[in-house]
């Protein structure tokens, strides 16, 4: 009970420091030693004391302090682990605080590669703090209300690049004997205020491009070395969405400068740091990987929180529909603008089937700090979907301007959004919220009339409606839309729905969805058709020349499977593919080598090799997931380097792979033989992997 009590009176007295005091700026130098996997270095705070207050508290975890001074006298501190707690020294008005630090983050700050390794390329470090996590390597504030303006000093290797928030003033040269490379100091300089988890540090080997947007605005693209060739189509119709989500949201970009960086195994998609993104280097892509995954989503989803979040911010948890529903709805906008109309409104279609389904089970609304991330995201975009609907472009434009504007650079709740719908228009904002932000239910008949107002979707349905009907019945239908302009879901559908029907019954329109030229129609047509009969081979084998690497792998798998006697004729052609960021293709045609008929043992062998070396810590755990798959499902007795590699996955800072790697493990343990291998394994493992091993064996 005293613990509770403790805890408690900490948070209550933590959120009510913001009312009393109010840090203006941040000044960080920071060292960062990739060896040791450490950071130090000292800060400087000036803050105002607008009330009484009897401690001042920094979010601090983990850390160690020296040389505290409040307005440049030495000062007693607590270091609570958690916490750097003040009693002493400061008084009402302007203060100066200033300080000493070090920390070996065991989150937040993460350290990719090897930086012993003198021929590596790969070596990387990030950060991704955002929520409240900022606090594990730099002294600050887990609470979103506390903006200030940063500066940031970081003292790191020259040979690589280091890109924080704001602009770079200068680089400057550092003299420290005992390192061996030349060291030196990048110089970071915000001009407005932001909050704490918005901080970011991305360092590695990178190149960079400028290119000017259209209100002047530098867009600084970075990328890696070895990516050069595929800086064009992962950076495709990034001016485009800048300068249309500038008009649209009619408020100029609020910071001096905007960044991109792709770095590799991101524990999302993207984070949209103030002035600075960081997204995964699953989005780096070729002209062909573009046509299966490409990044342009979530370059406009992390851009538009830069209004959406960073520029205003939400006051607490209940709010986060104010960022996440705002950014997810721009990126729509924002597509439109690139892909059409008709893909913006089969992305709200497909939102609406998942909302609907979701609202039988998910009984927390919108304005909830618990709500789903369907419902942050998704249900949060339908929500404004509905109010640019009910009131108008143009009057929504006015509304989010006004917000945007009257909010800058503060934190703020839904009704503040709501009061700018209301000065624009009649729009019942209080029966909108009942609707759509404090009910877990899905208006699925509002939001249905609004899909009717699109042609294609009403054609979709109508599609999909067939699905019961006599075939005979419907083949007219489809071949019509098969051979007409129609936007390709609804010829996927069709094919979707003749998957079980005999081949001969189906022959004219499958020939009719090769002929389109469509990639996602012809994808379709290599998923749904499960037996290739031989008079179809020469007509589904062009689908292994198709601009995607999703469908050349599904297609290499079934004409592999279905025609043994061109086995090694498909692995020739496939040999030098390797598809998108995580290999899967190159993985897939690894596999199949040691299925292949009359195929080289030598070579086998090879590449069996190949594939085990894909599941090491070498590679990025994309790479690594895949490729420990394909490694067992290939070789039989057991590979011991395989399950030591799966064994160390179980240690990753990457939850997905984290997760991925104990839920293999445990399905292989039902089989005794794998069971009594991985216990076999335990005395040659590392202490840290040992004890993951060991708690999965004892479940």
């Amino acid at each position: 009970m005293r613990y509770l009590v403790f805890l408690l009176f900490s948070f209550f007295s933590f959120a009510q420091q913001t009312t009393k005091v109010d840090f203006k700026t941040a000044t960080g130098y920071v060292f960062i030693d990739p060896i040791e996997r450490s950071v130090g270095g000292n800060i400087k705070y000036e803050f105002d004391v607008l009330t009484t207050i009897d401690t001042i508290r920094i979010d601090a975890k983990n850390m160690q302090f020296g040389g505290v001074k409040i307005n440049n006298r030495l000062v007693k501190y607590v270091n609570n682990s958690k916490e750097l707690l003040l009693f002493y020294g400061f008084k009402k008005g302007k203060n100066k605080l200033s300080f000493e630090f070090s920390s070996l983050p065991k989150q937040t700050l993460y350290f990719i590669g090897d930086f012993n390794c003198k021929s590596c390329t790969n070596q990387q470090i990030w950060t991704q703090g955002q929520g409240k996590y900022t606090s594990h390597w730099f002294p600050s504030f887990d609470d979103v209300n506390e903006k200030m303006i940063f500066s940031l000093d970081v003292v790191f290797d020259a040979r690589y690049n280091v890109i924080s928030n704001g602009i770079l003033k200068k680089r400057s040269d550092n003299l420290y004997q005992h390192y061996k490379n030349r060291i030196q100091t990048w110089h970071y300089s915000m001009q407005k205020p932001m909050s704490s988890y918005l901080l970011a540090l991305a360092i590695g080997d990178f190149r960079n491009k400028v290119v000017a947007s259209k209100s002047g605005i530098p867009l600084q693209l970075f990328i890696q070395p070895k990516d050069t060739a595929k800086f064009e189509p992962t950076y495709r119709h990034s001016k485009q969405i800048f300068d249309f989500l500038e008009s649209e949201i009619g408020v100029k970009y609020p910071w001096r400068i905007y960044k991109q960086i792709p770095v590799e195994d991101f524990l999302y998609a993207g984070m949209e740091n103030t002035s600075s993104t960081i997204f995964a280097q699953d989005f780096v892509v070729d002209e062909i990987g573009f046509n299966d995954r490409n990044y342009i989503s979530v370059n406009a989803h992390e851009l538009a929180h830069q209004w959406f979040g960073d520029l205003v911010t939400a006051k607490s948890g209940k709010h986060h529909w104010l960022q996440e529903g705002f950014a997810t709805y721009y990126a729509l906008l924002a597509e439109k603008e690139v892909f059409g109309e008709d893909y913006f409104y089969y992305q709200l279609y497909k939102s609406s089937l998942q909302l609907k389904n979701a609202a039988k089970s998910d009984t927390i609304p919108v304005m909830n700090e618990k709500a789903s991330s369907l419902s942050f995201y998704q249900k949060g975009a339908w929500a404004l979907h509905v109010i640019r609907e009910s009131i108008g472009a143009v009057a929504f434009q006015k509304a989010v301007k006004n917000y945007l504007k009257k909010y800058a650079f503060q934190n703020v709740e839904t009704e503040n959004f709501l009061e700018e719908v209301k000065k624009v228009s009649n729009f019942d904002t209080t029966e909108f919220s009942k609707q759509w932000l404090e009910n877990n239910k899905f208006n699925s008949q509002e939001v249905n009339v609004l899909l009717n107002k699109n042609k294609f979707i009403q054609q979709l349905v109508k599609v999909q409606k067939m699905r019961d009907m006599p075939l005979q019945e419907r083949l007219t239908e489809f071949q019509t839309i098969m051979q007409s302009e129609a936007y390709f879901p609804a010829k996927t559908e069709i094919l979707y729905q003749l998957k079980e029907v005999p081949f001969e019954d189906k022959k004219g329109i499958l020939l009719m969805a090769l002929q389109t030229n469509n990639i996602k129609v012809r994808q379709a047509v290599a998923e749904f058709t499960d037996e290739i009969p031989l008079e179809f081979k020469s007509q589904y084998e062009t689908l292994l020349n198709d601009a995607s690497y999703e469908t050349r792998e599904i297609a290499l798998i079934k004409l592999f499977n279905s025609f043994p006697e061109s086995q090694i004729d498909y692995l020739e052609k496939a040999k030098d593919w390797t598809g998108n960021n995580d290999l899967g293709l190159r993985t897939t045609f690894l596999l199949l080598t040691q299925f292949a008929k009359d195929f080289d043992e030598k070579q086998k062998e090879k590449y069996f090799d190949e594939l085990v070396n894909y599941t090491s810590p070498k590679y990025e755990s994309s790479i690594r997931q895949s490729a420990i798959g394909a490694a067992v499902q290939a070789k039989q007795p057991i590979d011991i380097q395989v399950l030591k590699n799966l064994v160390n996955s179980t240690t990753h800072f990457k939850w997905q792979f984290n997760k991925f790697a104990k839920d293999y493990i445990r399905q292989l343990m039902k089989n005794g033989d794998y069971r009594n291998t991985f216990q076999t394994m335990i005395p040659q493992l590392p202490e840290n992997e040992k004890i993951q091993l060991q708690k999965l064996i004892t479940e």
